[in-house]
């Protein structure tokens, strides 16, 4: 009997403890918007090291980081480290990369886009330093440009192509999402998403977010001699297309299909990079003009708090201490903030 009274003791504390948690503020009323860092052109792809320490791609638009020489900068990795507050350039040139993800290993992965970038997906051993390429070609033809990684427990990895600068030729016939398998196979999974740009894989290992934002463009600085950047309105005008929020029925095999629109953001334009918390909550990063910012979803899409910032481009949580810190690029900046959730990370292997 009292070994009855003790477990409906516990349930009683756990439910207690849960339910207090759901009613916690995802946004403690008090955080603040910390600058970290500010660059030139545009950051993305910021994603925490299992070390703690924080990435993120500058990505150097060729028509605009360019010094009095006519050089062009080859774009950058930067690495922050939350101890000291200080930033140093990891890798450059960059191959012009924009996502990055560290998977359970603590191996780094960085899609490299165009515009003089690599068009590939590498895969770098920190401890080593040595990096390795993994996909650079689908059918013989090199891909149009890596946008986003994701990474399933599995260890396979998911990641965006399209394409929204650049001079190189369009090379796949769709813009798409495509997986590669832990022996190295290649398979396109997604061709149904419109321009593909942020991906995630749910906590439950049962979702493909996709996010669509398309544009209307494959080279946006082509179009404006200004030289406009994505900021900037272009003087060509744009039929632009899908912009939504997607989830994908994610098989056990890796296979996506198409389960539902979860935010349809038309006419505003879509978000771009995304990431999900512990809970399985999504935390997107959203360039609608009339409310940039970090939005968070639940799984159904409801919005569940929202964070105003300039443009925002991408997210990544911390890892231990820091694990309910988010790092967010945007504009040409690394911003974090403090939330009351803690983001999803692999299972570590060693």
């Amino acid at each position: 009997m009292r070994q009855r009274s003790l477990l409906l003791m516990f349930a009683a504390t756990t439910l207690l403890t849960h339910a207090t948690y759901a009613q916690t503020p995802i946004i403690p009323a008090d955080a603040k918007l910390e600058k970290l860092f500010e660059g030139q052109v545009l950051t993305e792809g910021v994603s925490v090291a299992p070390d703690g320490m924080v990435y993120f791609s500058e990505i150097t638009f060729s028509h605009k980081a360019v010094d009095d020489k006519g050089a062009i900068e080859a774009g950058h990795i930067w690495k922050f480290d939350p101890a000291t507050g200080k930033t140093a350039i990891f890798r450059s040139p960059s191959g012009m990369s924009n996502g990055i993800k560290f998977d359970a290993a603590g191996n780094m992965l960085v899609a490299e886009g165009a515009d003089y970038g690599g068009r590939r997906v590498t895969r770098t051993d920190m401890k080593t330093g040595k990096s390795y390429i993994i996909a650079a070609m689908y059918e013989g033809r090199p891909f149009n440009a890596p946008n986003d990684i994701t990474i399933d427990e599995k260890g396979r990895i998911y990641f965006s192509d399209p394409r929204y600068l650049g001079w190189e030729t369009l090379d796949q016939p769709v813009m798409g999402v495509y997986r590669i398998d832990t022996d190295g196979k290649i398979a396109r999974v997604v061709t149904d998403a419109g321009k593909p740009n942020g991906v995630a894989v749910s906590p439950d290992q049962k979702t493909l977010y996709v996010v669509s934002n398309e544009n209307g463009a494959t080279g946006f600085e082509r179009l404006s001699a200004k030289g406009a950047t994505q900021a900037d309105k272009v003087d060509t005008p744009l039929r632009k297309g899908h912009m939504a929020l997607m989830a994908y029925d994610l098989s056990p095999e890796g296979t996506a299909k198409f389960r539902k629109t979860l935010v349809d953001y038309a006419p505003q334009d879509g978000p771009d990079g995304l990431v999900v918390d512990a809970e399985g909550n999504l935390w997107v990063a959203v360039r609608a003009e009339n409310r940039p910012g970090i939005c968070v979803y639940s799984p159904e899409g409801k919005e569940l708090a929202y964070i105003p910032t300039e443009v925002p481009t991408n997210v990544g949580f911390g890892r231990g201490k820091d694990a309910k810190t988010l790092y967010i690029t945007a504009g040409s900046s690394l911003y974090r903030i403090k939330v009351n959730r803690e983001g999803y990370q692999l299972p570590a292997v060693k």
